[in-house]
């Protein structure tokens, strides 16, 4: 059985100019239908049917033949039909032979697969059809004019994934017998359609229509690799998340250990695609199934094996928050909470213009400071594994004694279980608990004064101006540079060291003089923390120089 694949192509399209030699994400647009049949495991002979010597000269530099076009065959009023029919009788006369099957490939469908135009010949073989066509299957509730009047299409009102199927045709293959190839139709005596992934049904015909395919065609591969735990915390998770959430228009997976559950349950709920690892040495079979074209670590201290065997395997390596002697195989280290430290990596990028706050904080205004306290939000991050969250909660019952108006929102995390650890809601305090919000600026917003951990969050708090006071989790949190006084936070180092008392004390103090708290409120507003997503953004695309 010889199966023919003819490309149309002419010069003189209207709406695009130039279309078919327009380089879309690096090569003219002809070259992806060419590669596609090329490439094809059942196309026997390709050919490009043009009136055009510089399309002719491209298809033959991508390994096409071509069959010259008649003037009279390349006339905007004239339908495929006679073209391919042309191009059919000339490419047999010139191979002296007969094909069974001609698949017509349009060039403006850029985004086919191989892949899938295969399956579709593997079918139309298996099955014996006659004609078929591709299609994408988009069912809508849809209108139309009968008798002057605008009528349903549909019968009853349904949700779109209960409406029967309603193919329309993509334009990125026509497959018929050999038969049925005639001046004026290619159509068989029975019809059938196979259905294409929406993401290469694309068929080029305006300026928007380049515009998706190349922002389609352009999308990479990413892997972020966190883990989230009671033990370290859950800041990596929630930074690669918000990360990811600003790639939106990539293909995004998380790698995280099954046994880290919090992070795990955590990544569930976002729906994001996620694969779990027994430990690292699992990835290798994970980068061959995704093929990433970023692997982005949020894993701390790298070693120098792990980066190596990475950067042999994945074409960009971007480690964040990462001081370890791995960093040296890393095309770029983004440190937004450890500056001055040293790394090996030529490419570092240090600092609050490294933030990547949740989307959120973008949105929501800082707000005015109140001179009389009547909020303070705790909040000690997703796990709190130092449980500073109790030593709080009796600081707030004693706090309350003296100022019995005061509201105390303990804002906990998914986790950590603040009933077995006794920080449960206590109204004649006026202490609250609420355990795993969807939106924390709610609580910020009310807060007058805050205490928090010295990791991330002290970011979010800064960029809505809310005066804190720093209790670092571990040693590792007093590496992190950002919570001093010059940025509006009174650091009291690491909480299991620091006094009850002290604690105590300080808030009392700020409580108490409202010019101190506004003075940290406009040293927070200083930092520019809501633009610093995009340089992220660029670092991790590798865009680092736009």
């Amino acid at each position: 059985m010889k199966i023919l694949a003819v490309i149309p192509a002419r010069g003189g399209s209207k709406g695009i100019p130039r279309k078919n030699l327009r380089f879309m994400c690096g090569q003219p647009l002809i070259s992806y239908a060419i590669k596609n049949a090329l490439n094809s495991k059942f196309i026997d002979e390709t050919v490009v049917t043009t009136d055009d010597t510089e399309i002719a000269m491209v298809a033959k530099c991508y390994g096409s033949k071509v069959i010259k076009r008649n003037s009279e065959l390349a006339k905007d009023s004239v339908t495929l039909d006679p073209v391919i029919y042309d191009a059919v009788r000339k490419i047999e006369d010139q191979n002296n032979c007969k094909y069974d099957i001609v698949i017509t490939l349009q060039p403006t469908s850029p985004l086919l697969t191989t892949k899938t135009l295969d399956n579709a010949i593997q079918e139309f073989i298996n099955k014996d059809l006659k004609t078929c066509i591709s299609v994408v299957n988009r069912p809508h509730l849809s209108w139309g004019i009968k008798n002057g009047k605008i009528l349903p299409k549909y019968k009853e009102r349904l949700n779109r994934q209960q409406l029967p199927p309603d193919y329309m045709e993509t334009g990125a293959f026509f497959i018929t017998r050999r038969q049925f190839i005639k001046e004026n139709t290619r159509l068989g005596n029975s019809i059938n359609v196979f259905e294409v992934p929406e993401k290469e049904s694309i068929d080029i015909d305006s300026v928007e229509d380049w515009v998706a395919a190349e922002s389609i065609l352009s999308r990479k591969n990413i892997i972020f690799r966190a883990d989230g735990m009671k033990e370290r915390g859950m800041g990596h998770i929630y930074n690669c998340i918000t990360m990811a959430f600003n790639l939106i228009s990539h293909n995004v997976l998380f790698v995280t250990r099954k046994d880290c559950l919090e992070g795990l349950k955590k990544i569930q709920s976002t729906n994001f695609h996620y694969v779990t690892i027994d430990t690292d040495d699992d990835i290798d079979q994970i980068i061959d199934d995704f093929k990433p074209d970023i692997w982005v670590n949020d894993c701390l201290d790298t070693s120098i094996d792990y980066m190596k065997h990475l950067k042999n395997k994945v074409k960009r390596l971007i480690s964040i928050e990462d001081v370890g002697p791995g960093t040296r195989y890393a095309d770029a280290v983004i440190n937004a909470l450890y500056e001055n430290q040293k790394t090996f990596c030529a490419k570092t990028y240090e600092g609050p213009n490294y933030v990547c706050l949740r989307n959120e904080f973008l949105i929501e205004k800082p707000k005015e400071l109140s001179v009389k306290v009547k909020h303070i939000m705790i909040m000690f991050g997703g796990t709190d594994p130092s449980n500073l969250n109790k030593k709080l909660y009796d600081v707030a019952l004693e706090l309350s004694k003296s100022y019995p108006d005061i509201v105390f929102d303990f804002v906990t995390g998914l986790g950590y279980d603040a009933e077995q650890n006794q920080v449960i809601d206590n109204p004649d305090a006026h202490i609250f608990i609420h355990s795993n919000v969807s939106k924390v600026t709610d609580y910020m917003n009310l807060a007058d004064l805050a205490v928090t951990s010295q990791g991330r969050t002290i970011f979010e708090i800064a960029s809505m101006g809310v005066p804190a006071v720093v209790i670092a989790q571990n040693e590792r949190e007093l590496e992190h540079t950002f919570a001093t006084m010059k940025n509006g936070f009174i650091n009291l180092g690491l909480g299991t060291q620091v006094d009850s008392q002290a604690i105590l004390n300080t808030l009392k103090w700020l409580i108490d003089t409202p010019n101190i708290r506004f003075n940290m409120h406009q040293l927070m507003l200083k930092q520019d923390l809501r633009s610093s997503t995009k340089n992220i953004k660029r670092i991790i695309l590798g865009d680092e120089n736009e």
